[in-house]
């Protein structure tokens, strides 16, 4: 069985993953393949759309498949990972900037990896059972795959809040978010997606939409803005802590389970993006100097084996919460050099 299923049907390039067994998981094999096909597309006129979704209702795209990263990374080997979000990274900035539109029907959980896959689309859906959330901080990185542009686009200080508490959200939290578009009960996606396919119009969208069930974010939003407007991750923290309601507990405690260097530095890097002339590529090259000195240098390998190898839920951080890291933060988003990203596609082949 295929991790991927790669097609054309009527007016579509369809991208179906297919790893439910896995949260469907996102390889570094199936990056390239998605890459690949998006590229030939361009040059198909019969092909007016991109649909992408997944087998299983459990999951979207749960994230990246990193147990190959951990184990490159305990060897010594950094390049693997380096390489490994790199080219995840071109396929990113691809997505976002894709010149015909790119539908993601994403059910279930759609994490990391997966909301770079999804979330960058020109129309992005969820139903009743959607989780979308940016983790990254809780396995020691910062939330990446261009999701610190999504998060500095997000109203007021909801990114700083969802970028350091890990916290996931519901349909119409991710809409209020800007992660998701449209809210369409899953029971309409077959039939929605074969009209899509015969057609090529994605107007038809709108005309099955409909209004979600309210999520706690709107409600949040205030004292979000209030607790997350700092400068810093400490100024954040004081905050929250002086506060002492239970909105203010809660996240303190979401905010303790993660590493510090990484929540410290996903303010600073969601702060840097946040302007009105960012771009994916801005976004994406800031996350990446991060992700390339990660295994090295940051917390990455020791919240993989907390959380996916001895699932010991017990990482030790570099840094503690109670006094987070500032210089080392800058130290992470040093420019690279001669190892800055760029976004030069591979020849694509038939």
């Amino acid at each position: 069985m295929p991790d991927i299923h790669i097609r054309t049907q009527g007016h579509a390039g369809r991208i179906t993953l297919n790893r439910p067994q896995a949260h469907n998981a996102i390889t570094y094999e199936m990056c390239l393949e998605i890459e690949l096909a998006l590229i030939n597309w361009l040059s198909d006129d019969n092909v007016k759309l991109v649909i992408i979704d997944a087998e299983g209702d459990k999951a979207f795209c749960a994230g990246g498949d990193i147990q190959d990263l951990y184990k490159a990374g305990r060897a010594g080997d950094f390049a693997y990972g380096q390489t490994f979000w790199r080219d995840e990274y071109r396929l990113n900035a691809l997505i976002a900037d894709y010149p015909k539109p790119y539908v993601a029907f994403m059910q279930g959980f759609t994490m990391g990896g997966g909301v770079g896959i999804s979330c960058h689309g020109s129309h992005r859906i969820v139903c009743e059972n959607s989780q979308i959330a940016m983790p990254e901080v809780s396995i020691g990185l910062v939330p990446d795959v261009g999701g610190s542009l999504l998060l500095a686009r997000a109203p007021g200080r909801l990114g700083e809040y969802l970028g350091t508490s890990a916290a996931r959200m519901q349909a119409d939290c991710a809409i209020f978010a800007g992660f998701a578009d449209t809210y369409i009960p899953r029971t309409q996606w077959p039939g929605l997606i074969e009209t899509l396919c015969e057609t090529g119009n994605v107007a038809i969208l709108e005309q099955h939409s409909k209004p979600a069930i309210s999520g706690p974010l709107r409600d949040q939003a205030t004292q979000i803005n209030r607790f997350f407007g700092g400068e810093a991750l400490r100024d954040i923290k004081n905050a929250l802590v002086a506060n002492n309601s239970d909105f203010a507990n809660e996240t303190l405690k979401m905010m303790a389970r993660n590493s510090p260097l990484a929540m410290a530095t996903a303010v600073e890097l969601i702060h840097r993006v946040r302007s009105p002339n960012a771009t994916i590529q801005r976004a994406l090259e800031m996350e990446y100097r991060f992700t390339f000195r990660a295994q090295e240098k940051g917390d990455f390998l020791e919240g993989i084996r907390a959380a996916v190898i001895d699932k010991d839920r017990s990482p030790e951080w570099l840094h503690s919460f109670d006094n987070p890291p500032a210089l080392e933060v800058s130290q992470m988003l040093m420019p690279l050099g001669k190892n800055t990203l760029t976004f030069e596609h591979k020849d694509a082949t038939s």
